[in-house]
């Protein structure tokens, strides 16, 4: 049984540098915070709002979000995770990401918790 609940929240930050822009990431040309850098800043912060027993993690399965606004370099960026929703080890959050002038995207995002050895275990034999 998990000993989580529905409410606990987790928070992530970063600042825009050349490593996190659209165009070094390959998901735009442009120097403006990257999509995907903006997923793992949300995810960052889901996993952060977790205290799992040793042996124990938990996995991103899902996500559904929408990058709003572009943030320059030099910003930076706060990711906030909300549990809302707890199904056995299914675990649904409320995420968002904000820059020094308002919210640049929001969405849902689903992790699974794990048992880490047989999950690794499954995941090397996959070939």
């Amino acid at each position: 049984m998990l000993n989580l609940l529905v409410g606990i929240q987790g928070h992530a930050e970063t600042t825009v540098s050349s490593l996190n822009t659209a165009e070094a990431m390959g998901s735009g040309t442009l120097e403006v915070f990257a999509t995907p850098a903006m997923v793992a800043l949300m995810e960052q912060a889901a996993i952060n709002a977790l205290s799992l027993p040793d042996g124990q993690s938990s996995v991103g399965t899902s996500l559904s979000i929408m990058h709003s606004a572009a943030t320059p370099i030099g910003s930076k960026v706060y990711a906030t995770a909300e549990l809302i929703e707890i199904d056995r080890r299914r675990l649904l959050f409320a995420v968002e990401a904000r820059d020094e002038v308002g919210q640049i995207g929001s969405g849902k995002h689903e992790r699974v918790v794990i048992e880490v050895e047989p999950f690794l275990v499954k995941a090397r034999n996959r070939k």
